[in-house]
């Protein structure tokens, strides 16, 4: 239990840093879309990689309080950052990391955000679960951030023409290449929720303890007691 608190406390701490560094590195960016520091500072809200470091790295932190979390909220949260943060990893990797040549703070805020932080949550999950936490109604639940992201930043878009990343940048690809793109990465999404969910079970299956930080009675409620009347 003590290691995977020190390894969720751990995660929270790379996320915070990173995103604070990304956060310093922007505010001082001349140009662009937006003048002022303020401004250019709350755009970096708008991004993925930041929203999804922010959930996984605030859940990896109440984990690290208090590993016994059951609830449908926090368990939606959980699942949504270690899928989030997956995808993160694998799309940049894949397609961003060559669009950019960075140096300094933005080098090592790149880093931490686009690598490091995703190594850490999908090994933290893996090693420490909490298992029995995903389930197709969960899965169900976590689909709700990714789909509302898409949705928020193709408004937002089509409002002030300001596209996070190039493979949704609908001026440039146009709406049915946009679309094409998104459904590719949901398809990544769910490939990845269904595997954790196949996961969580087989892993959950080799606990000893139950009352581990991993063990299914963290997720479970006790049955009820039969009536002695």
């Amino acid at each position: 239990m003590r290691i995977a608190r020190v390894w969720f406390g751990l995660h929270a701490l790379v996320v915070l840093a990173g995103v604070v560094m990304q956060l310093f590195v922007t505010s001082g960016v001349m140009g662009g879309r937006y003048e002022s520091a303020a401004a250019r500072m709350a755009n970096v809200f708008a991004y993925f990689t930041i929203q999804s470091n922010l959930i996984v790295g605030f859940t990896g932190l109440l984990l690290a309080i208090r590993p016994h979390r059951t609830s449908t909220v926090f368990r939606t949260l959980r699942l949504d950052g270690v899928l989030a943060i997956a995808v993160t990893g694998i799309v940049f990797h894949l397609v961003l990391a060559g669009l950019q040549d960075l140096t300094g703070w933005a080098w090592v805020a790149n880093l931490l955000l686009h690598t490091v932080s995703p190594l850490l949550g999908v090994l933290g999950w893996l090693l420490f679960g909490p298992r029995g936490a995903v389930t197709s109604r969960i899965i169900g639940w976590s689909a709700v951030y990714p789909l509302a992201w898409v949705a928020f930043t193709l408004v937002r878009g089509a409002i002030d023409g300001f596209y996070p990343y190039p493979f949704i940048d609908v001026t440039a690809l146009g709406y049915p290449r946009v679309a094409v793109n998104c459904l590719v990465i949901a398809v990544l999404f769910v490939a990845l929720a269904f595997g954790a969910m196949l996961l969580d079970r087989l892993l959950g299956r080799g606990l000893d303890d139950a009352d581990e930080p991993g063990g299914r009675r963290e997720v479970q409620h006790r049955p009820a007691e039969p009536s002695r009347e």
